[in-house]
């Protein structure tokens, strides 16, 4: 029960790592605001949660900072309080085009989702918590911000301005007692990697998902819940401007094709 009377605001809450993470810290008492443009699927999300758990639902684009503003007030208006923000929401981008075709429209969507919404939760909840005396703020990232071959370069680019994002706010925020880390999964089974492991499973080669990881393995969205909870709670209370990381090994190495038997 780490989380027990603290309250988490859980992006991307309507499908895989966020629908874990929200799961994952009401199971150790935390309150959650669920924020997803999917209602539907946020409903899902709240079905899992433990029987007692205290929980809100926002659907909303995150794009928009003024939705962003108003949700970190409607927070703030029900349970009084912010401690936790989980930076998770995030699209893929369907391009995997070279540099010398890329659309001027995809580079701006996926910023917008994938970086410019969590700025925009940053700002305002960063400022509850400065008025409440610190907090933790988790953003999930990707192996794809470090290095390339995990994604487009559209994707690829937002994921590494995250982990910068990361760094620089924690150095902002550190002596208001806030901090800021980041969680950089490799293959995980989610919504948005399921054309990959869909299309593996039907060629037969659902054994080679997450072959040229040193584990050997892809993971699931429980597992990068777990070091998201771990870096949101005390037991990191240490750790600030972190980019963790959580793809079985897989940046561990060169990890070049042929290199692994």
């Amino acid at each position: 029960m780490r989380f027990r009377d603290r309250v988490a605001i859980v992006t991307g809450a309507a499908s895989g790592i966020g629908r874990a993470t929200a799961r994952r810290l009401a199971a150790e008492g935390a309150a959650v605001a669920l924020v997803d443009r999917n209602a539907e699927a946020l409903n899902e999300t709240a079905a899992g949660l433990p029987p007692d758990a205290r929980f809100a639902l926002h659907p909303l684009d995150i794009t928009g900072e003024a939705a962003v503003e108003r949700c970190v007030a409607d927070v703030l208006a029900r349970f009084g309080r912010i401690d936790v923000l989980c930076n998770n929401a995030g699209i893929a981008s369907g391009s995997y085009a070279p540099a010398t075709e890329q659309e001027a429209a995809d580079w701006q969507r996926i910023m917008a989702v994938n970086l410019y919404g969590a700025v925009y939760f940053t700002k305002y909840a960063a400022r509850a918590m400065q008025a409440a005396g610190g907090g933790a703020i988790v953003n999930t990232a990707s192996v794809a911000g470090i290095r390339s071959g995990a994604g487009g370069n559209a994707y690829s680019a937002s994921k590494a301005g995250l982990i910068n994002f990361t760094q620089t706010s924690a150095c902002d925020l550190g002596q208001w007692n806030i901090r800021v880390n980041a969680v950089c999964p490799g293959l995980i089974e989610t919504g948005m990697t399921q054309r990959v492991f869909d299309t593996a499973r039907a060629a037969g080669k659902e054994d080679k998902l997450g072959s040229r990881c040193e584990l050997r393995r892809y993971g699931r969205p429980e597992e990068v819940a777990a070091a998201i909870a771990f870096l949101a709670s005390d037991d990191a209370s240490y750790i600030t401007g972190q980019a963790l990381p959580v793809d079985g090994g897989n940046t561990a190495s060169l990890n070049m094709p042929g290199m692994k038997v």
